[in-house]
């Protein structure tokens, strides 16, 4: 299977799962972007269009030198510190079309223990 192939599957179930999960003002969608490399997330306003809080991997301070799992879950924290500074206590998930497996999952769990609900 070829790279594209991938991708194309990834838009497409992406898609799929974007025509139920909608982010509102007062419950906004937390979607996860996940490269080789690097994870990243925002809490996304779907009416407006605006991006309330986010974290990556790749910011400095947010997962210094880790990698895998351990940045997922130092970028799930750090996108619910943000988010419930900006006075968001609940969300819906966006997986993004990946599966909620490995550090789709370890993000999603940070974010629950750091007080975010979904």
């Amino acid at each position: 299977m070829s790279a594209i192939d991938r991708r194309t599957g990834r838009i497409r179930r992406h898609r799929r799962v974007r025509k139920a999960v909608r982010g509102t003002a007062s419950r906004p969608r937390l979607a996860v972007f996940r490269s080789s490399r690097n994870i990243s997330a925002q809490v996304i306003d779907d009416h407006t269009g605006t991006t309330l809080a986010s974290a990556s991997s790749q910011q400095a301070g947010v997962a210094d030198g880790s990698t895998g799992m351990a940045a997922a879950t130092e970028v799930g924290k750090v996108v619910a510190e943000r988010a419930r500074t900006a006075g968001i206590e609940m969300v819906v998930f966006d997986r993004g079309g990946y599966r909620y497996h490995g550090r789709v999952a370890a993000l999603a769990d940070a974010a629950r223990d750091a007080g975010l609900e979904f």
